[in-house]
């Protein structure tokens, strides 16, 4: 199923998973980030994909960062915020696709590889991984989202000393701040990312997508207005064929089968 050169896809049961392979570091150059964006946009169209896994692959590195040798033609230059914004294009693909996402974080996971697994929703990560934002240490600072990203999901002060000191911090530490869900053990990232990933798979996603919208757009808005907004979308979900199928089920004492129509 392969139409890339740096990324590998697969389906099964509505689970598709993505491998990005581009060894040793798997670093984020122009054409990687260009494969990702029409990977997410051609799955979110794929009406046999309900949940899209993430890794990478080799043991080294999840992603080791962007590719620092493309970063000479943006000094100096007063047009480097269009690049820049291409990549940001590629990251909110991801953060407002429309179906659940896991990410599997099994090596170093710096810089714009850190940012790339903020733009998922749940973040799994391998106990030996090193997370961290070290790009001050070149005289610039997380350009990928990082800044704002990272500090709605750990808060303002963590963020900031993670970005201040550039300093890398352990999986463990990782879940403690809430930057990851789980960590499991070395090798096993991707059988705990399958696992939740077919249970995820096994629900409507008419329920699904309106949960990722609410949580992430009623995020934005204050409380008043975000219930409002998940009312409409739960008025919704009441006009689907899948929540027939949910509630009859029930009352069957039957597991449902949902068409995600």
């Amino acid at each position: 199923m392969d139409m890339y050169e740096f990324l590998h896809l697969e389906k099964k049961d509505g689970v598709a998973t993505l491998t990005i392979d581009r060894p040793p570091l798997n670093v984020l150059s122009k054409q990687v980030f260009r494969e990702i964006k029409e990977a997410f946009e051609t799955l979110a169209e794929d009406s046999e994909v309900v949940v899209t896994v993430l890794r990478t692959a080799g043991d080294k590195a999840f992603v080791a960062g962007a590719d620092i040798k493309e970063f000479p033609e943006m000094i100096g230059n007063k047009e480097a915020k269009t690049s820049i914004m291409a990549g940001h294009d590629v990251l909110n693909v991801i953060d407002s696709f429309p179906k659940p996402t896991i990410v599997v974080l099994d090596g170093l996971t710096l810089g714009g590889g850190c940012e790339l697994a903020l733009a998922f929703d749940i973040r799994i990560a391998e106990e030996h991984v090193q997370i961290g934002l070290p790009e001050i240490k070149l005289g610039i600072f997380p350009g990928g989202g990082g800044t704002q990203r990272l500090s709605r999901l750990v808060g303002e002060a963590k963020a900031k000393e993670l970005m201040y000191t550039g300093e890398t911090i352990s999986a463990l530490e990782a879940k403690e701040i809430g930057l990851v869900n789980h960590v499991t053990n070395t090798g096993a990232g991707m059988t705990k990312a399958i696992n939740m990933a077919e249970t995820i798979s096994n629900y409507s996603l008419q329920s699904l997508s309106r949960i990722k919208k609410a949580v992430d757009v009623g995020g934005e808005m204050n409380l008043k207005d975000g219930i409002d907004f998940e009312a409409d979308l739960f008025a919704e979900v009441f006009q689907t064929e899948d929540v027939k199928e949910g509630v009859h089920a029930f009352i069957e004492k039957r597991k449902p089968t949902f068409k995600h129509k």
